[in-house]
């Protein structure tokens, strides 16, 4: 079912243990609890049972590629976990569920869709395991560099904007081998955490073995981009406005697509509906207009009950100029807007 929870607000800056310290210790009750819920929901979605310990030697090949290409994050992943009173394997899987879940094989309705204009980049949260409750907001810092950061569960990183002017979100593709290397999640946090436009977040991705196939769309004051990954390969597509959903755009990847039918004809609805919206959408649309295009179906997905299957649990909408983040979590249609500012 869904509910509407509260949004946890985390304030951290310093180094990176520091941050990952105050994440952990600000939301240590919660972070137990969803751990012990089915190992972090997984077993509520995976054919078979799974165990920390039965995935220890996937997380300690994921940890060090990690540690390898963004030792901040590992250092702040310890740091998460000793706040936490957790073990590093579990801080580390926390990071890596979605690369533990794998090629979804159940038909969908819906994943991620996600737009983006100079100044401005907005999208649905599409999620399986029914994280409403883990919403977060993490406002990160180290110098004079901040960044606002969505999170879901311990996550260090999923969508945000910096305070750089760039915002970046993502839309899963699948496609390719999937196997240890940084997270896409934590790939966002790392391009947050060091890029300061468009062009120098895709060098950065360029840079980072990533885990598994994603999109990563990017924005600033000035251009937009989608970076679709698949395996070690990158495609950058640049426009002064960008779209994207669930299936490939680049035209040599297309036939290594991996999506089911279904999911493949619902990407392909919601591609075209936000495509339509975003053009009838003024230069200087506020938030409510951005979220009225992403509130309607067959974008955002309605809960039907099955936990295994993706749904909307938050609608965002990042504002490169201000540095705002945006928020409507859960159904959002149903909640009102949550606004952060850095």
């Amino acid at each position: 079912m869904t509910t509407i929870s509260a949004v946890a607000h985390v304030v951290a800056q310093g180094d990176p243990y520091d941050i990952g310290f105050a994440h952990g210790t600000a939301l240590r009750e919660r972070l137990r609890a969803f751990l012990d819920d089915g190992v972090a929901r997984l077993n509520h979605l995976l054919p078979a049972a799974v165990s920390v310990a039965g995935l220890s030697a996937d997380i300690a090949a994921h940890r060090a590629e990690i540690t390898r290409s963004t030792p901040r994050l590992a250092g702040e992943i310890a740091g998460l976990a000793a706040g936490a009173g957790l073990t590093l394997d579990e801080a580390t899987l926390l990071q890596l569920r979605r690369e533990i879940v794998g090629y979804q094989r159940i038909p969908t309705r819906g994943d991620c869709t996600t737009y983006a204009r100079p100044g401005v980049l907005a999208q649905t949260v599409d999620l399986n395991g029914n994280l409403d409750d883990q919403l977060a907001v993490l406002e990160v810092g180290h110098g004079d560099r901040k960044s606002l950061v969505l999170s879901f569960a311990g996550l260090l990183g999923y969508l945000g904007v910096n305070s750089h002017g760039l915002a970046v979100g993502l839309n899963l593709v699948l496609g390719g081998r999937w196997g240890p290397g940084v997270p896409p999640y934590l790939a966002i946090r790392h391009v947050l955490d060091t890029a300061t436009s468009v062009r120098s977040a895709v060098a950065v991705l360029r840079s980072l073995p990533l885990a598994s196939s994603r999109t990563i769309v990017l924005a600033d004051a000035a251009e937009t981009a989608c970076v679709e990954v698949l395996g070690d390969e990158y495609r950058v597509m640049t426009a002064r406005e960008s779209v994207h959903t669930n299936h490939f755009l680049a035209p040599d990847f297309t036939s290594r697509d991996e999506l089911n039918v279904f999911a493949r004809n619902s990407s392909l609805r919601r591609l075209r509906m936000a495509e339509s919206g975003l053009r009838a959408l003024p230069e200087d649309a506020d938030p409510d207009e951005h979220f009225a295009v992403l509130s309607q179906p067959p974008i955002c997905v309605a809960d039907d009950g099955d936990i295994r299957r993706e749904r909307t649990v938050a609608v965002v909408v990042l504002d490169t100029k201000n540095g705002v983040l945006h928020l409507r979590p859960g159904d959002p249609r149903l909640s009102k807007t949550r606004s952060f500012t850095l």
